[in-house]
């Protein structure tokens, strides 16, 4: 049957309404249109131009640096229904990462007396649901200096927002980004870099989720008042 002007018309208004649609929560919109946006996401932060070498140990993945000697990003899912199913108490120990060459590695005693904690950036309360989880968090390629701080009170407040958010969702993609400096200060015997501070992307692009947090780095920030909505950024400036 032939269709008229109008049928047509109506018919491709259709078709391009049905495109690239977007998905609203909050104040926040993903194009849903790519079904590969997660892997993308990932892909633009953890890739071999980029990274020395991706350690993935199948709970974390991982952009080190070898000259940094240290991550540059680190990716994961959170699962709603495991981050707070069960609680280790009893946390492993750090450990160096084995598949680096050993002059890549980084050892807890670079962390004696430098005034920075031994940081995560997967963090152990997140894993802890399972002791091969939890042991994957304790690589010291997911490990960073942090100020005390930042890593004790700021930073895990962020950490308890993004497994609540995963409780929510079902499911969230977090993406850790690490920002160095171009000198940046060394620590250690083994001259590990310190970074001015750190991203951390939360989605969800099934449920048209996204938000994103930078934390300063500095030695005696005031974690007075501090709360996660004060590190709220547009996730269009997270970078190395």
């Amino acid at each position: 049957m032939k269709k008229t002007k109008n049928q047509i018309a109506l018919l491709l208004l259709l078709i391009f309404t049905g495109c690239g649609e977007v998905t609203k929560l909050g104040n926040n919109s993903i194009d849903d249109t790519n079904t590969n946006v997660d892997v993308d996401i990932v892909n633009s932060f953890i890739n071999r131009e980029k990274c020395n070498q991706i350690i993935d140990n199948e709970f974390i993945k991982i952009c080190y640096d070898y000259k940094l000697k240290g991550a540059k990003a680190v990716s994961y899912t959170l699962d709603g229904d495991l981050v707070n199913e069960t609680n280790i108490v009893k946390r492993p120990n750090f450990y160096a990462e084995k598949s680096l060459d050993k002059k890549y590695r980084i050892y807890t005693t670079d962390y004696t007396n430098s005034g920075y904690d031994r940081g995560h950036l997967a963090p152990d309360a997140s894993f802890d649901w399972s002791q091969e989880s939890l042991n994957a968090v304790y690589t010291l390629a997911n490990i960073i200096p942090q100020a005390p701080q930042v890593n004790r009170n700021m930073w895990s407040k962020l950490e308890k927002f993004a497994r609540d958010k995963a409780v929510e969702l079902g499911e969230l993609d977090v993406i850790n980004v690490v920002k160095y400096s171009k000198n940046s200060k060394k620590i250690g015997e083994h001259k590990m870099s310190v970074s001015r501070g750190f991203y951390k992307m939360l989605y969800n692009n099934n449920l048209g989720y996204q938000e994103c947090f930078y934390y300063s780095n500095r030695l005696n920030l005031s974690a007075r008042d501090d709360s996660v909505d004060k590190h709220k950024v547009s996730c269009a400036e997270v970078a190395y």
